[in-house]
């Protein structure tokens, strides 16, 4: 008398079906691990940007800071004495850029 092999064929398709769902459960969780951390960079790139520290603005009548603190320096040398109105002239057209 032979004996029937299905049971041994539905616990094969059981196993193998398992294991497939598995597969792709695995697949799943690590697709949304990387989409986590993706976000995660993106939301520190988004927070360093913000925190980054602005460009000195330009002050009255668009000079730097620093444009400003070489005439302020400038001016004091010609009250001084130390500058001619020419060389004044000369070194405050240069800082102006004219």
């Amino acid at each position: 008398m032979m004996r029937r092999r299905r049971p041994l064929l539905r616990s094969a398709a059981l196993v193998g079906g398992t294991a497939a769902v598995a597969h792709h459960a695995g697949r799943r969780s690590a697709e949304r691990e990387e989409e986590q951390y993706e976000q995660g960079a993106q939301d520190a790139q988004a927070q360093q940007q913000q925190y980054a520290a602005p460009a000195p603005a330009p002050a009255a009548g668009g000079m730097s800071p620093d444009a400003m603190q070489q005439l302020q320096q400038l001016g004091q040398l010609h009250e001084q004495g130390v500058l001619t109105d020419e060389e004044f002239a000369a070194q405050k057209a240069k800082i102006l850029g004219g």
